[in-house]
């Protein structure tokens, strides 16, 4: 999602733009959408699990601005697995 948003608005091009691979874990889905900011990329993902057959959703965006895309991912990746270690299905 923010990936579009940033598209729309004309922020970051293409080759910054953060790839969707989805990371199964404990039952749920996520997707790392860091966000480019300035000369670096917020910590930022979207985390999902299908319950009762309707998919819930949870937007991940933290403070933290990393240099590179690929550490950006990787973090953002590493913060929702903490999350969901935490909070489980209180996310939603």
């Amino acid at each position: 999602m923010f990936s579009k948003l940033s598209k729309m608005l004309g922020k970051g091009s293409a080759e910054t733009q953060p790839k969707e691979d989805i990371v199964e874990y404990e039952g749920f889905r996520i997707i790392a959408a860091p966000i480019s900011e300035g000369n670096g990329y917020r910590v930022a993902a979207r985390i999902e699990k299908t319950i009762n057959g309707t998919v819930k959703t949870h937007q991940l965006i933290r403070a933290d601005v990393i240099s590179t895309l690929e550490d950006a991912e990787t973090a953002s990746v590493l913060k929702a697995k903490q999350i969901i270690d935490q909070q489980g299905d209180q996310i939603f």
